[in-house]
């Protein structure tokens, strides 16, 4: 299927509730999404990191608040 979607036309919030629908459209079947193998390699570096104590684990609000200071 070819959808034909001219999107710098849109808004900011029709650009995002684009997002959600596409978003949406792949969870409903997520057993075909696959990840790449640098999916694998990345979250096996970061479990590393946890358990060697070269990072932490931060709470949502926490690190949505340090997220918001970062795009200021």
């Amino acid at each position: 299927m070819s959808v034909d979607i001219q999107i710098e036309s849109l808004s900011v919030a029709e650009k995002v509730q684009l997002l959600e629908s596409v978003w949406q459209s792949l969870c409903t079947r997520p057993c075909d999404v696959r990840s790449p193998e640098w999916h694998r390699e990345v979250l096996d570096d970061r479990r590393r990191r946890l358990e060697d104590g070269r990072a932490t684990i931060s709470a949502w609000p926490d690190a949505k608040a340090r997220l918001m200071q970062l795009g200021r």
